[in-house]
């Protein structure tokens, strides 16, 4: 993932630390020694130099998935995320009759485990470079905006270039607060990953999207890779006789009992927040992208399941598109019903209202910041003008057969220039994963789903008004009725992308086999290249002018938060962050008093034999039985399967190892409540609360109900007796 556009966070010079509070913050993992006394407070028992240590123990066992956060768990490259992480690799493993959603997957023994897909990537982080200085004096040099943007891009690359000398790493630039500050992350980059282990999704997935960000949880949301390397030990693809990776740090499960008030910790890759983001920004996204968004996300849900329901072959071609568009959906619902609760518009615009007085209360000093807001406000509303139109485009283009056809006719015209020079993601470095989202296309498209599709967009397309129309793509449709997109899907349908070979071939192609070829989708591809590359062109030029504006008005924000004696985080930016709190239950806004765990009890009595409480017949067995396996919590009296914590996260952090007071491994955090989905714009204590699958029921799962003693084994978790009588003990 490139990086660099990132508009949001702060700089590390201005990261605070006097008003930190225990659950609120997403650290870097250099600022843990200035906030030591608020993780001692916490219950932190380890020294936090030891944190700092990314190659260390525990931190240095964290890696990264792209998209979500795992963790080493034995010598041998076990790696442990959560299921709906390894979701697409079990999705792209399955098929109508062998479907490994439903039933699970459980490798007797290495020679059966199973790639989790050409493009599957764990990423173990060597090291992180300051690069500011060097930025700066490039970006400081250039004449104009557009010029601007292109030497970032330009010494971006050059960067990237030296510290992927010598292969098998993937380095990425990461910007801070717009360009206050860049910093270079070097990761070992493991490109043969395997699926060992997924418990059926009547486990993994209980619950389904009625229980997504919603607590009580029931959820096993867990599964298991295994790293392999080439027989040097090196980073290789997928080969038969590849040995499994031997990381220099793994987890170990903690051996004491979790209980409510108990330090916890996360270590792990967040996506994205906008707690620094400009109240007309927040509003664009509250009033405009969330709703918009869940609304044609639900529509194309539908349409799918429509054609599933008749066709399986797309049903389980498309559940992992699928599932990411219901994420998305109920994310944004939920976020929108907490800016309203929290009247979250008015409380941006007060913040930003204030830090704008205070500047125009400091004189000739706070006018470059001044004037560096009404930049960004500008930006903000030239983006604003062609929104819908841009969204719409972006879905139809982003369709199966169109967007390989525009990936690859992009290529062949990067591919005319030297490396160095072509546009980051159409490097030498990003072939493999072209080449690799070529390959696994059959397993994720469906020609006539893609149809369905393609029409839905177009529809919607050309109700837009006439001012929101792009040129091109009207030319292209020849009109603007329904008939019209009909003989546009019509045509699409001839395609021949659809075939892996014809892809294959086209991977290859120079820029005039595109230009002359009859197929409907490079007709398309070609036919909207030139439009396409003047809107980069314009981004491009916006990127510009936020490299000045953004860190003028940030560093003031930073300043005035100083000046009131409040700490200072980075807005999460995909980089690795610490966060950490205490086991702590909450009072939903109904008034109704939630506990901190969920226990094996309860699945039995959620599970309605029906999807998606349909908990499978072994564990239901186990329950009834009282085969606690030894796992039992002493308070409880059962095994415990979900808990809250006071965290700090977002997306991204899925998969990331809970840890305890001594960095032993308790759980894993998987979602927050449906009350914290706000805090990605605005913090809210009193109501955020990380969700994370228990260590113990993941070991229960592997131990009673989807047996899996080889892995046991393996992580050095020997089945435990339970100990006499204490299986009857009461529930607290």
């Amino acid at each position: 993932m490139h990086m660099r556009m990132l508009p949001l966070g702060i700089t590390s010079a201005l990261l605070l630390s006097t008003a930190a509070s225990a659950n609120e913050g997403m650290w870097v993992p250099q600022q843990l020694p200035e906030i030591a006394p608020a993780l001692q407070q916490a219950g932190l028992k380890l020294d936090p130099r030891q944190l700092a240590d990314l190659t260390g123990d525990p931190v240095g066992a964290v890696v990264s998935l792209g998209g979500c956060t795992a963790s080493f768990v034995s010598p041998q490259g076990l790696v442990i995320t959560n299921h709906h992480c390894a979701y697409g690799a079990i999705q792209l493993n399955s098929t109508p009759e062998k479907n490994l959603i439903a039933s699970g997957f459980n490798a007797a023994g290495r020679n059966d485990e199973l790639s989790a897909g050409p493009n599957a990537r764990i990423h173990v982080l060597d090291s992180i470079e300051d690069v500011t200085d060097r930025i700066r004096a490039a970006v400081a040099a250039a004449p104009d905006a557009l010029a601007r943007t292109e030497a970032l891009d330009k010494a971006e690359k050059q960067m990237v270039a030296a510290c992927e000398q010598g292969g098998g790493y993937r380095c990425e630039l990461y910007s801070f607060s717009g360009g206050n500050a860049y910093r270079l992350f070097k990761s070992l980059e493991i490109r043969d990953v395997r699926l060992v282990y997924a418990p059926p999704g009547s486990i993994g997935n209980f619950g389904g999207e009625v229980d997504n960000w919603m607590w009580p949880r029931h959820t096993g949301d867990f599964s298991i890779y295994r790293a392999y390397v080439g027989k040097d030990g090196k980073p290789a693809a997928y080969a038969a006789d590849n040995v499994p990776y031997q990381p220099k740090h793994w987890l170990k499960f903690a051996d004491k009992p979790l209980a409510a008030g108990d330090f916890v910790m996360v270590a792990g890759y967040p996506g994205f927040t906008n707690r620094y983001a400009l109240a007309q920004e927040f509003e664009n996204a509250a009033d405009w992208s969330y709703p918009t968004i869940s609304r044609h996300y639900k529509q194309v849900i539908a349409l799918v399941q429509a054609e599933g329901a008749k066709t399986p072959d797309i049903a389980v071609k498309y559940a992992n598109t699928v599932r990411n568009w219901e994420n998305v959906s109920k994310n944004y619902d939920g976020q929108i019903d907490g800016f309203k609760r929290i009247d979250a518009p008015a409380r941006k615009r007060a913040e930003e209202s204030a830090v704008l007085e205070w500047l125009r209360g400091r004189g000739e000093s706070g006018q470059a910041a001044l004037q560096a807001h009404e930049k960004l406000v500008a930006l903000s509303n030239e983006t604003r003008q062609t929104r819908d139109r841009d969204f719409l485009v972006g879905q139809f283009n982003g369709t199966g057969a169109i967007g390989t056809a525009i990936t690859l006719y992009r290529l062949s015209l990067e591919r005319a220039k030297p490396d160095a020079e072509r546009e980051v993601g159409y490097q030498e470095r990003d072939l493999p994963t072209i080449e690799g989202a070529l390959k696994q296309m059959d397993r994720r498209y469906v020609p006539s789903m893609d149809g369905v599709l393609q029409r839905y967009w177009l529809t919607q397309y050309v109700d837009l008004p006439k001012q929101q129309r792009l040129a091109a793509l009207d030319r292209w449709l020849g009109g603007d009725s329904e008939k019209a997109v009909s003989r546009a899907v019509a045509r699409l349908a001839k395609t021949r992308l659809g075939d892996a070979a014809e892809r294959g071939k086209w991977f290859t192609a120079d820029s005039k086999a595109f230009e002359s070829s009859k197929d409907p989708a490079i007709q398309y591809a070609v036919a909207l290249m030139p439009a396409l590359l003047e809107q980069e062109r314009a981004r491009k030029t916006r990127e510009g002018e936020n490299l000045l504006a953004r860190p003028l008005y940030l560093q003031a924000v930073a300043d005035y938060r100083k000046g009131k004696g409040e700490a200072v985080y980075p807005d999460a930016n995909s980089s690795l962050r610490i966060t950490f709190g205490n086991v702590k239950p909450y009072t939903k806004l109904s008034g109704a008093a939630q506990l901190p765990f969920t226990t094996l009890e309860q699945v039995a009595a959620k599970s309605t034999g029906k999807e998606p409480f349909d908990a499978p017949k072994p564990l239901l067995d186990a329950i009834a039985a009282k085969r606690y396996g030894g796992l039992a919590d002493p308070k409880l009296g059962t095994v415990p399967v979900n808990f809250l914590s006071d965290l700090d996260i977002t997306g991204g952090n899925s998969g990331s190892p809970v840890l305890d007071a001594q960095g032993r491994l308790v759980g894993l955090a998987f979602d927050m409540n449906w009350e914290a989905v706000v805090s990605n714009w605005v913090f809210d204590p009193a109501m955020t609360r990380m969700i994370s699958v228990d260590g113990r029921y993941v070991r229960w799962i592997l131990q009673e109900a989807y047996p899996a003693p080889q892995l046991l084994q393996e992580m050095n978790l020997a089945p435990r007796q339970a100990p006499v009588g204490k299986n009857k003990k009461k529930r607290r």
